[in-house]
C-alpha cells in the first residue's frame, strides 16, 4: 500500500511538472496577439475579459495551494501565471481604446479586488480546518469553469467575423493538452477540485481548435459598399445609323416624328380653310388661320408655333 502511495505521488509530481510545462505554454500562447497590439500600438477587436478572469483563478489557486499541503506545484505556476497575466492587461490598459480601459479597470476592481477580498474574507473567518479547503475548492472549481467558459466572446467573435486571428491555434491546443495534464495529476493526487474543471477545459479547448478548422481560410467580414452596375439602353451603346432616305410620297422630320401623307397631284386635295386657335374664354388664347391648300411640312409647322408665347394655350378645331 505504501509502495502504491509512493508510486502515485510520483505520477502526480511527474504530471505536475509537465503541468507547469504546459500552463507556462498556455500562458505565453497569446504573445503573437499582444506583440500585433504592441507594433500597431492599438488593441483593434481584442478583448481583455479572458485575461482578467485567468488572473483572478490564478489569484484564487494559490490560495487554494497555501491553505492546503503538498500542492507546491499549484503555488509556482499560478503565481508566473499572476505576472504574464498583469503583464497583459497592463498592455491592454495603455493602447486600448478608452470605453475598453474604462470597462477593464471596473473589471479589476470589482473582479480582482472586491469579489478576491469578498471570498478570503469568507473563507477565513465563516470556516475552518477541512471545510475551509473544501469551500475554497468549490470557488476555484467555479472560477476555472468560467475561464474556460471565458473564450466563448472570442469564439462568438470569430463566428461573427469569420476570422481566427484573435483565437491563436497554439493557445487552444495548449489549452487541451494542459487540460489532459492536469486532470491525470488531479486523479493522482485524488484532489478533485483540480481533476474536475479540466474535463470542461478538455471540451472546450476542442470546440476552439475544431473552430479554428473551420474559419482559418475564410476572408473576414468587411464591410463592403455594394455598387450596382447601372446599364445603358440597349440603343444607347449602338451607333445611330445615318438617316435613310425618306420613302417616295413621305415626308419626315426626324426619326422621332412619324411622316405626313402628301397626296399625289393628280388627285384634289381636301382644302381646310383654316386651322382655327380659339380664344374661347382665356385672352390670352390667340386665333391663328394656317392655310393648308397646299401640304403642310413639319417645318412650316413649327415656324407657325414658333410664333407664339410659351404659355399660349392652344385649342384646335377642324
Amino acid at each position: 500500500m505504501a509502495c502504491l502511495n509512493m508510486e502515485q505521488q510520483t505520477w502526480a509530481f511527474t504530471f505536475g511538472i509537465l503541468g507547469n510545462i504546459i500552463s507556462l505554454m498556455v500562458f505565453l500562447s497569446p504573445l503573437p496577439t499582444f506583440y500585433r497590439v504592441y507594433r500597431k500600438k492599438a488593441t483593434e477587436g481584442f478583448q481583455s475579459t479572458p485575461y482578467v478572469v485567468t488572473l483572478f483563478s490564478c489569484m484564487l489557486w494559490i490560495f487554494y495551494a497555501l491553505l492546503k499541503s503538498g500542492s507546491e506545484l499549484l503555488v509556482t505556476i499560478n503565481g508566473v501565471g499572476c505576472v504574464i497575466e498583469t503583464v497583459y492587461i497592463a498592455m491592454f490598459l495603455v493602447y486600448a481604446p478608452r470605453a475598453a480601459r474604462v470597462l477593464t479597470a471596473k473589471m479589476l476592481l470589482g473582479l480582482n479586488v472586491g469579489v478576491f477580498g469578498l471570498v478570503a474574507l469568507v473563507t477565513m473567518v465563516l470556516s475552518k480546518g477541512s471545510l475551509r479547503v473544501h469551500v475554497l475548492g468549490w470557488v476555484c472549481v467555479s472560477v476555472a469553469l468560467s475561464v474556460f467558459a471565458a473564450p466563448l466572446s472570442i469564439m462568438r467573435q470569430v463566428i461573427r467575423t469569420k476570422s481566427v486571428e484573435f483565437m491563436p491555434f497554439s493557445l487552444s491546443f495548449f489549452l487541451v493538452l494542459s487540460a489532459v495534464i492536469w486532470f491525470a495529476y488531479g486523479a493522482f493526487k485524488k484532489d478533485v477540485f483540480v481533476a474536475f474543471p479540466n474535463v470542461l477545459g478538455f471540451v472546450f479547448g476542442l470546440a476552439q481548435m475544431a473552430l479554428y478548422m473551420a474559419y482559418r481560410n475564410k476572408k473576414p467580414a468587411a464591410a463592403v459598399v455594394l455598387v450596382e452596375e447601372v446599364k445603358l439602353p440597349e440603343h444607347a451603346n449602338k451607333e445611330v445609323p445615318a438617316a435613310a432616305a425618306a420613302p417616295e410620297g413621305r415626308a419626315s422630320c426626324g426619326a422621332e416624328v412619324h411622316p405626313i401623307d402628301i397626296l399625289p397631284a393628280a388627285e384634289e386635295p381636301p382644302v381646310v380653310e383654316a386651322v382655327t386657335v380659339a380664344a374661347r374664354d382665356d385672352p390670352q388664347q390667340v386665333a391663328v388661320a394656317i392655310d393648308v391648300m397646299e401640304p403642310v411640312t413639319c417645318a412650316a409647322a413649327a415656324a407657325e408655333l414658333a410664333m407664339m408665347k410659351p404659355d399660349t394655350a392652344i385649342a384646335v378645331e377642324v
